[in-house]
């Protein structure tokens, strides 16, 4: 019987001291002023759904797409000025390459010379 009775103690305190945590627990979790809605309580909803449908965030989407569309004009921009650039730089590349042929064929036929600093010097042949 004293088995019993020990037991049994044994068991209501440590269920006491297990409901005395939650209960602990329980009262700092409602008191914390820091606390987050539960996000499928009622007034968590209420919240969502008064600030989904507010002006300010129509607003704000209305403004990030107007920036969007700026954006793109001006890629499209930078784009155009590259390609024409591009080709600016193939016409120069193309023109230097017609004229180093044009100075080669003059030298190799003596009718320029070209020093070691890039000078030229027409002989007159």
């Amino acid at each position: 019987m004293r088995k019993q009775v020990i037991a049994f103690l044994s068991a209501f305190i440590i269920t006491a001291m297990v409901a005395l945590s939650m209960l602990v627990i329980g009262v700092n979790a409602a008191s914390n002023p820091n606390g987050v809605a539960a996000s499928n309580s009622p007034s968590a909803a209420t919240v969502t759904s008064a600030s989904t449908s507010t002006g300010s965030s129509q607003a704000q989407i209305a403004q990030l797409q107007s920036l969007v569309a700026q954006y793109q004009a001006r890629d499209q921009q930078y784009q155009a000025a590259l390609s024409s650039d591009n080709q600016q730089l193939a016409q120069a590349s193309q023109e230097m390459q017609m004229v180093q042929q044009l100075l080669q064929y003059l030298q190799n036929h003596g009718l320029i010379q070209i020093n070691s600093q890039g000078q030229i010097l027409v002989t007159g042949n």
